[in-house]
């Protein structure tokens, strides 16, 4: 697996011994059965961004996957491709960003080639992702309720009552104390980690794979 020059993102896989040793039972990693493809396969990769001084290498050719069950650290130093990677996977890359080559296999498919609509059923609903930035990536002229209700209403089709229902329990869920009042609070209102918590709540929300 190679990235952009000069950086480090992923090391060998642990030997499974060393797992043993380090990891408690519930934390290990299922034995992926014969047969059974990975649920993410991310094959020679690569995404550019295109300015006048030039192309950009951002990811070169990264190789990986992620089992069903599995959790998987992608690390290295601040630049070294680590978000392109993950925005790539989620068909995220904005201009002057490109993706230049490679497959990205979810569950067997290609969602390189998948049309923008097809993408868009996917996200969230399969595949999910939480951002760094929490406070800027909500809206802050919407109350927290709304926010993460809105995904189980135009996913889920569920009304606003259930829908608000289960939101509390997904605020319960990640650890935020008196989920229904904070469901009424808007981002600012909030602290760094309370709303990073939310958007792990709506990431969680319709049950990705």
């Amino acid at each position: 697996m190679t990235s952009a020059p000069g950086a480090t993102t992923l090391g060998p896989r642990l030997d499974e011994t060393v797992i043993e040793e380090i990891l408690p039972a519930a934390a290990r990693k299922p034995k992926r059965p014969r047969g059974e493809r990975p649920l993410l396969e991310v094959r020679g990769l690569r995404t550019s961004f295109h300015t006048r001084d030039g192309a950009v290498r951002a990811v070169d050719g990264i190789d990986f996957h992620v089992d069903r069950g599995e959790i998987m650290g992608l690390v290295g130093e601040s630049g070294c491709g680590k978000s392109v990677t993950s925005l790539s996977i989620m068909g995220l890359i904005a201009k002057p960003g490109r993706i230049d080559g490679g497959e990205v296999l979810f569950d067997g498919r290609d969602l390189l080639k998948l049309r923008p609509d097809e993408m868009r059923r996917l996200r969230g609903d399969q595949i999910s992702m939480i951002f760094q930035q929490p406070t800027s990536s909500l809206n802050p002229v919407w109350d927290v309720g709304t926010q993460v209700t809105e995904v189980l209403r135009i996913h889920r089709n569920m009304k606003r009552r259930p829908a608000w229902g289960r939101a509390r329990e997904l605020l319960e869920m990640v650890g935020i104390p008196d989920p229904e009042r904070r469901l009424k609070a808007y981002p600012h209102e909030m602290s760094g980690g309370m709303a990073q918590r939310v958007m792990i709540a709506m990431a969680l929300a319709l049950e990705p794979d």
